[in-house]
């Protein structure tokens, strides 16, 4: 479920209110998206993924609130945390890419 939608990193750019299935999300006065439905968050990771500066964070769990912190969710570098294990961003590689490279070069003797 969606549960942090950073200001600070936010650029406007309003991508998580596009690519949201659901329409969790409305565009603030002040130009920075809300969260105005949580309850209709279906947990996809759409905005997560598109957020090109990692302002979100969709906690995995979609039935309930975790309640964690803006600044716990920094310190673990969780904001994002999604995004780059799929490889979405630039200079990113998928998680499963880096295991593959890493038994090529196992198998290569490196």
């Amino acid at each position: 479920m969606i549960e942090i939608l950073s200001a600070e990193r936010c650029i406007e750019c309003n991508q998580c209110v596009a690519v949201c299935p659901t329409n969790v999300f409305d565009r603030g006065g002040d130009g920075i998206p809300v969260i105005a439905r949580q309850d209709d968050c279906q947990t996809c990771f759409m905005c997560e993924l598109y957020c090109p500066v990692d302002a979100l964070y969709v906690a995995p769990d979609s039935e309930a609130v975790t309640g964690i912190t803006e600044d716990a969710l920094a310190r673990q570098g969780l904001l994002g945390g999604y995004r780059e294990k799929v490889g979405w961003g630039k200079g990113r590689r998928p998680v499963a890419q880096h295991q593959y490279l890493y038994e090529l070069g196992q198998r290569a003797g490196f």
